[in-house]
């Protein structure tokens, strides 16, 4: 009896060691199978703030490097206008003065020399307008008229570094020596009075829509500001050359 009651004791622990171990097996798989939960991503720490003084002193830094850039540009663009000028006066008139009879040189040379003072007052009163101004693909407006509004500031649709003043003598010097240009052809041909009006006309009719549809906003041919036919013109060979020589071609027949 005692035997027996010691192997059911035996037995009933055997047995409740086995399902304590069975539950503690199911716990664990449990816990395994369940999903783990999200763990928030470490929030990344606030940015130093930069001191007052130093902002300062960047901003200081930036805005000189700008204006040194500003300088050197303008300097330039200045010194290549100057060299352009140069090309008409004394360049080009001392050129066709050495093609004609010594009677006519002088007549010759006056040609250039009036054109510059010619184009540069109707340049100043309404051709940088024309040029350059927003209108349509073909001529620009009236915006710039008597250069309103064309001062020390870049234009940032031509020349984001160098004040507008600077880009309008710069294109004026391209404007006065395409009309010099043709008066070769017709040098001991035409009257004086008569060179110097159809110049006029030449420059409303032919140089301004053209100077306006290849290089102003808007241009029918502007290749990077809204032109319909794209023209890359970066050395004047459709504006200056192409119309110069077309034009003096059609006065030499």
């Amino acid at each position: 009896m005692n035997i027996l009651s010691k192997r059911t004791q035996i037995l009933t622990r055997l047995l409740l060691t086995l399902g304590l171990a069975l539950m503690f097996a199911n716990v664990t798989l449990a816990q395994s199978a369940a999903p783990a939960t999200p763990t928030e991503a470490p929030t990344a720490a606030p940015a130093p703030a930069i001191p007052a003084d130093m902002a300062k002193k960047l901003d200081d830094l930036d805005k000189a490097a700008k204006n040194a850039q500003m300088s050197g540009d303008n300097s330039w663009m200045l010194t290549s206008s100057a060299l352009v000028l140069m090309m008409t006066g004394p360049g080009l008139a001392l050129f066709y003065g050495g093609l004609v009879r010594k009677k006519n040189v002088l007549g010759t040379m006056m040609h250039s020399f009036i054109l510059m003072a010619t184009v540069s007052v109707i340049w100043a009163i309404v051709g940088y307008s024309l040029c350059f101004a927003e209108g349509s693909p073909f001529i620009g407006d009236f915006r710039y008229v008597f250069l309103k509004g064309v001062g020390a500031e870049p234009n940032g649709d031509y020349a984001g570094t160098i004040p507008q003043q600077t880009w309008m003598i710069y294109q004026l010097m391209f404007a006065i020596i395409t009309p010099a240009l043709i008066s070769g052809a017709f040098a001991e041909r035409m009257k004086f009075s008569a060179m110097l009006l159809f110049m006029t006309l030449w420059s409303f009719i032919v140089y301004f829509p053209m100077a306006h549809m290849v290089w102003g906003k808007g241009g029918f041919l502007q290749g990077t500001l809204g032109g319909v036919i794209p023209a890359w013109d970066f050395a004047g060979g459709t504006v200056v050359h192409i119309t110069s020589g077309v034009s003096a071609l059609v006065c030499a027949l």
